[in-house]
């Protein structure tokens, strides 16, 4: 296991607070408890933080997610295990998370979107997309460890 390089929420409590309370200010978002964590792990993969790709499927498995649905979040596209709206979520979170890569139009992305979600649902995703991309910074560039434990 590796050790954190900096405590950066004892360095920077003002800016630690300021992230809980955008996550407090989510928590009541209008997508379903699954969805939400769908989402957050598949960002948590693409950004390679392993301390919140641990942290979101231990929600899962404790929502009753399925082994093969998480197993499977990576290849949702290749895959029939995910619904519309799941579907239309994970391709906006990969749009959000890969800006540098997907310069490209973001239309046909938001138009998946808007056929299966309202506005107030669209934009707690996309808030939520915002939020767990810049925990996953942190949570990689501080190399937060994972503790090694049992998975249910």
């Amino acid at each position: 296991m590796n050790s954190p390089r900096l405590p950066w929420f004892k360095i920077a409590p003002k800016a630690y607070q300021a992230m809980i309370g955008v996550n407090t200010a989510i928590a009541g978002h209008s997508l379903g408890e699954r969805l939400y964590q769908i989402v957050q792990t598949r960002v948590s993969q693409l950004n390679g933080c392993a301390f919140c790709l641990d942290m979101h499927v231990r929600d899962l498995r404790q929502a009753d997610e399925s082994w093969q649905r998480i197993n499977s979040i990576a290849t949702w596209r290749e895959v029939g295990f995910y619904d519309e709206r799941e579907r239309a979520a994970l391709n906006w979170a990969e749009s959000l998370t890969r800006l540098v890569e997907d310069h490209g139009d973001r239309d046909a992305a938001f138009a998946q979107l808007q056929a299966v979600f309202n506005e107030q649902e669209i934009v707690d995703l996309s808030v939520a997309i915002a939020q767990i991309n810049a925990w996953n910074r942190l949570g990689v560039g501080m190399r937060l460890p994972v503790a090694e434990k049992a998975m249910v």
